[in-house]
């Protein structure tokens, strides 16, 4: 999931209805923002810094003891789920959604103690720690500080006239509004009533206030969003991680894939052709006797055996070179292919290939992905009693999409060792994805998507 920042374009050079669109977003979001920055985010970050500091000070104490570690772990772990809560109060915010950090990284072993203790080695925690007993609630309290007085001079300015009767302190205002109009406004006399004056500044100043209170809650807001994405976030280095590991896992997927395929030719190899050769071997050798007793019968019909056996190991040879990577598909592309493929089924195949989809495949992408439709159209006429077939090749943004559906019986899941689950891990080895639909009583759908970069 892609997440795309929203933010106000304050640029001078913005449209001036762009600008009062962002202003009127951020009016939208001020009732929100406001509840959480005066409301919710303080209690969270007290308890927090309370619960955590108890916990993680109870560890620190028994740290000479074994259990010390535990509890320490299992302060990290109570930080952890406050940093949570965090990231769930801010997504009533119109901040952008925080992605979650990866809290599993840090695991050795699947022990017992390992678990226990996996947190001590992930440094999210160790920030997540950080967050609850300091930096969370010095910066929630400094966002509610300016929050309140925001808010309180924004809604308390323009309604002074209203309410400062029933409070105000006339004497005081004798004392400070002629200061401030003489100040303000040069030689103007206040008097006779400082009260119509003081209205008026405290009009002038609420007015500046609501007029900027929106923007002033977003700029807390994304405060507390920059501390908690870099605290309780996701890093940069959880997304390098996470390819490294999907680019092993690509990589051991694509050798078991080919080790299988290997094993696969060997068999068939030995089943076949093999045998073939084998029993031509034998048909040659009793033709030799036969020729040499002078039997020109007995000759005649081994030979034609001989050429049947020939020809049987020859087409036998033949299609296991087509299942691995044909003359055509290597010549003429993998469009080529694939309608060769669609004319040779059994089945009454429609193929559908999108010049665009196919246009940047690799050598290797394309020889994958024609392997893979030549085992699903092999599959529908072997084990699904599908009588037609079709062949999608389309491009969606930067992925290829191979959809291949048959009008069989249906019930097709990969198993272990089976050739779905071959085909998922060749598809894998390219960084894609092999999704199957094959509901009891058909149709199956087999969708297979790659990269245009793999």
């Amino acid at each position: 999931m892609t997440t795309v920042a929203r933010r106000l374009d304050t640029h001078p050079d913005a449209p001036p209805a762009a600008r009062r669109r962002g202003y009127g977003r951020a009016w939208a979001a001020a009732p929100a923002n406001a509840l959480y920055l005066v409301l919710l985010a303080v209690p969270l970050a007290i308890v927090a810094m309370a619960v955590t500091w108890l916990v993680f000070g109870l560890g620190l104490g028994i740290l000479v003891l074994v259990i010390g570690l535990p509890v320490l772990a299992g302060a990290l772990q109570v930080a952890r789920g406050f940093g949570e809560a965090e990231r769930a109060l801010l997504r009533m915010t119109d901040f952008p959604p925080i992605a979650a950090p990866d809290w599993r990284r840090g695991a050795r072993g699947d022990g017992r103690w390992a678990r226990l203790t996996q947190p001590l080695r992930n440094g999210h925690y160790w920030m997540a720690l950080l967050s609850a007993l300091l930096v969370r609630p010095i910066v929630a309290i400094i966002a509610f500080a300016f929050a309140t007085i925001w808010i309180v001079l924004a809604l308390g300015g323009p309604t002074y006239w209203y309410w400062s009767p029933f409070t105000r302190n006339g004497s005081a205002e004798e004392i400070w509004v002629p200061w401030a109009v003489q100040h303000l406004f040069g030689g103007i006399d206040p008097d006779p009533d400082p009260h119509l004056w003081a209205s008026m500044l405290y009009l002038i100043v609420g007015v500046v206030f609501l007029g900027t209170l929106p923007l002033v809650l977003r700029g807390l807001v994304a405060m507390h969003g920059a501390v908690a994405s870099a605290l309780v976030g996701r890093w940069e280095s959880d997304d390098l991680a996470a390819e490294v590991a999907g680019l092993d896992a690509s990589r051991g997927a694509a050798v078991q894939a080919e080790d299988e395929g290997l094993r696969r030719l060997e068999r068939d190899l030995h089943d076949g052709p093999q045998q073939r050769l084998v029993r031509l071997q034998m048909d040659l050798a009793a033709l030799e006797r036969r020729a040499a007793e002078g039997d020109a019968a007995a000759v005649a019909a081994l030979a034609a055996e001989s050429r049947g056996h020939a020809q049987a190991a020859l087409d036998e040879l033949r299609a296991l070179a087509g299942g691995v990577a044909p003359p055509l598909l290597q010549d003429r592309g993998i469009a080529e292919a694939i309608m060769a493929l669609a004319a040779a089924s059994p089945l009454v195949v429609e193929a559908s290939v999108a010049p665009e989809a196919t246009a940047s495949l690799s050598p290797e992408a394309a020889r994958n992905l024609y392997f893979v439709v030549a085992e699903l159209l092999t599959n529908a006429a072997k084990h699904a009693a599908a009588l037609s077939a079709s062949v999608d090749v389309v491009r969606s943004g930067a992925e290829v999409r191979v959809t291949v559906t048959d009008d069989g019986r249906g019930g097709a899941e990969p198993r272990p060792g089976g050739g779905l689950e071959g085909l998922a891990r060749r598809v894998q080895g390219l960084r894609g994805t092999l999704q199957i639909d094959s509901p009891h009583g058909g149709p199956t759908v087999v969708t297979a998507v790659v990269p245009v970069s793999a």
